[in-house]
């Protein structure tokens, strides 16, 4: 399949989460990732942009029960993953980890911003 975008991978945050699942659940991630980066558009149950976010979406990747999410955000026609999945446990996505994504997008911005200078 043609890419359709690019992801990129934000430090080592979504490292840390991938190797701490297990195979089955890595093997369903890459699998969602690939959904991602190949198709136009892209369903819901796969990709959402989260509402109350400053441009936050998760990647959302489900394994039998279990539920996971991936916070990424679009920087121009690219998907920078920052990474710092965690499973979901409840309906709605805890506040704490849009602010903890949304931090790590800050992060990014300025980091971009000042390579601009060096």
């Amino acid at each position: 399949m043609n890419k359709k975008r690019e992801l990129f991978f934000y430090k080592d945050y979504f490292r840390e989460f991938y190797k701490a699942q297990t195979l089955k659940v890595q093997k369903k991630i890459l699998w969602t990732l690939g959904v991602v980066e190949s198709l136009d558009r892209i369903p819901e149950i796969y990709f959402k942009h989260l509402e109350n976010s400053d441009g936050i979406y998760e990647i959302r990747v489900q394994v039998g029960s279990n539920i996971f999410r991936v916070f990424c955000f679009f920087d121009d026609d690219n998907l920078v993953v920052v990474g710092h999945g965690f499973q979901k446990k409840t309906q709605k996505t805890p506040a704490g980890e849009i602010v903890k994504a949304e931090g790590i997008k800050k992060e990014y911005y300025n980091g971009k911003k000042s390579d601009k200078f060096k």
